[in-house]
């Protein structure tokens, strides 16, 4: 007899089973629908790319790599000059490299921290760190409100695992029963910093669950959300703050106005009101120069600047010392001292008798001896404008070739060497110029080394006869100068409230564990009290082992369980009499990877 139909059989590969004998047509419509019935995923659309776009800008990982990316875009600002700190250079820079300056220009790398591209990695970063911190917040706040997670129901499949038995004359004396364990189980635990929640208290398997470590997770976001205060910090300083600079010379002041200053760099939201109306004059400055060591003869060893500070108009004055690495704070900024020099006092009378310049002029050292460059300017000066240009020596001595040099720092023997150019110096046109470079171009040379008339040598109170009538010129003294860096921001403060609590948060999200912790107890029938345990932890935890023991050591003294030795397998073994009674306990730990 034949029997027509199908049997099922499983293929070789074991996926399935394949029907034989079946009509042809049959297995090409299978194969048809086979065809048309694969997976196909469906298309995100306009909100689902949205969604999808957010998700991977507020994942952790987008946030650590833009935090990398921002440290990298910082580099070029210390590699090429930056306008707001300097833009002199700037444009020595763009004239010196007129091929690549303006390129590098247009990538705004002169302007690294004000750029768009800079400023898209930074804002793009905090809004990172707020998408990644404010879920994470609000998870923890229900962690934190939550009871600790359920007991599982084999403790022993847990990474350390241990048991603990209390003899049945012991725990009669003791008057214990699995309820009354478990609670003096929540009580150790208790003490130890865990969270704890005895549940199943009215049946014969009460448990214990414990938890531990939330700070790791507290620290965490403190981290993340201390590097976004940072951001703000750095971001309120960057537009509400402003920097100075200010040359000031001994028993002249300092008003804190814009015009007060020599150099400015304000915020981008910088207004006037933001400037406190506060004086500084320099009393004196001092300079204490290493007289006892020959190897380091004449090198400085401390720059003291004594200075009278008033609050505002009609306040009184406070004497102040000015030191380095000891800025003043006044008004809301801090006062630092960045340099100082020689301002030798001149007076510059011009072809017609009058005083074209008079007073102290500051002089640019140039070495450790303070050889000084100097640049005098006397655009009142009639009938033509004057201008000298040379050094200033501390103490001068001529060498064999009747070359002039200075030999200490101390103005033992001060000294003046000039060239004098008489013409146009071109600031009646109202292009700003360097007070301390004098332009040739346009002046002709009244006396210099190399002409007739020689050059200009003048010590303390000597006066000089400038050829053609054009005027004299008269060193008066000496005084001396600081350069002042006038700074205000501020962000600063919060800047290091929250670099602090960054680190404070970093610190308790690397030391400290997250750890879970069950404790089961239960009567055997012959009147024992069986206790066990089990810890996870949350990640990795290499002192876990350890704390399963310290757990199960607490728990032992508790009910005077004996303490045992190290048996097979990473087994504790105990087995021993004690007054109380004998016990026993059990620990295992296992890899926890």
């Amino acid at each position: 007899m034949t029997i027509h139909g199908s049997h099922a059989r499983t293929d070789a590969k074991g996926k399935g089973t394949v029907k034989q004998d079946a009509p042809q047509d049959t297995r090409e419509r299978a194969g048809a629908q086979g065809a048309t019935s694969d997976v196909v995923l469906p298309s995100l659309g306009f909100f689902g790319t949205l969604r999808w776009a957010w998700t991977q800008l507020t994942s952790m990982r987008t946030a650590l790599f833009l935090l990398l990316l921002l440290a990298v875009a910082a580099v070029p600002g210390s590699l090429f000059p930056q306008r707001p700190a300097n833009p002199a250079v700037v444009t020595r820079y763009l004239q010196d490299n007129p091929d690549t300056g303006p390129v590098l220009d247009w990538f705004q790398l002169f302007d690294v921290y004000s750029s768009v591209w800079f400023s898209a990695i930074y804002l793009l970063l905090f809004i990172s760190l707020i998408g990644c911190v404010v879920p994470r917040a609000i998870a923890h706040f229900k962690a934190v409100r939550f009871k600790p997670p359920r007991t599982p129901k084999r403790l022993s499949r847990l990474p350390v695992y241990g048991t603990l038995e209390v003899p049945a004359h012991a725990a009669r004396e003791a008057g214990l029963t699995p309820a009354s364990a478990a609670e003096e189980a929540a009580a150790v635990l208790r003490k130890r910093g865990y969270r704890v929640d005895v549940r199943d208290a009215g049946t014969d398997r009460p448990s214990v669950g414990a938890e531990r470590g939330l700070a790791k997770e507290l620290g965490n976001l403190v981290f993340h959300t201390s590097l976004i205060g940072v951001l703000v910090s750095v971001a309120v300083g960057g537009l509400f703050g402003y920097n100075g600079q200010k040359v000031v010379v001994e028993g002249e002041s300092f008003v804190n106005t814009l015009i007060g200053y020599d150099t400015f760099n304000p915020g981008s939201n910088f207004s006037d009101d933001q400037l406190e109306p506060y004086s500084l004059r320099l009393d004196s400055f001092d300079v204490r120069f290493d007289r006892e060591q020959e190897s380091h003869y004449g090198q400085p060893l401390d720059f003291t600047a004594n200075v009278t500070t008033q609050d505002g108009p009609g306040e009184d004055e406070t004497q102040q010392v000015l030191k380095v690495n000891a800025p003043l704070t006044i008004g809301g900024t801090n006062v630092y001292l960045v340099g100082n020099g020689y301002a030798p006092v001149v007076t510059v009378r011009d072809g017609e008798g009058n005083i074209a310049q008079q007073g102290p002029v500051v002089s640019v050292p140039s070495d450790g001896l303070y050889t000084s460059l100097m640049v005098i300017k006397a655009p009142d000066a009639k009938p033509d404008q004057l201008g000298f240009v040379g050094f200033f020596l501390p103490t001068a001595f001529v060498d064999e070739q009747g070359v002039s040099f200075s030999r200490d720092p101390d103005p033992f023997n001060p000294q003046l060497n000039l060239n004098s150019y008489y013409g146009d110096l071109g600031l009646d046109d109202g292009t700003p110029e360097n007070v301390y470079v004098l332009d040739t171009e346009n002046l002709t040379e009244l006396n210099s080394r190399n002409s007739d008339d020689g050059g200009i040598v003048l010590g303390v109170g000597q006066t000089f006869d400038l050829p053609e009538g054009k005027g004299s010129i008269t060193f008066d003294g000496l005084k001396r100068y600081v350069a002042l860096d006038i700074h205000h921001d501020p962000g600063e403060a919060g800047a290091l409230v929250f670099s602090t609590l960054a680190l404070l948060g970093l610190s308790a999200s690397l030391f400290i564990g997250r750890r879970r912790l069950w404790v089961r107890t239960g009567e055997h029938p012959d009147g024992r009290l069986m206790v066990e345990y089990g810890l996870l932890a949350r990640g990795e935890d290499n002192r876990l082992p350890a704390e399963g023991q310290a757990v199960e050591k607490l728990l032992a003294d508790r009910w005077l369980v004996p303490s045992g030795t190290a048996g097979e397998n990473g087994q504790q073994e105990v087995g021993a009499s004690t007054a109380a009674g004998a016990g026993q306990s059990h620990h295992n730990s296992k890899d926890n990877s």
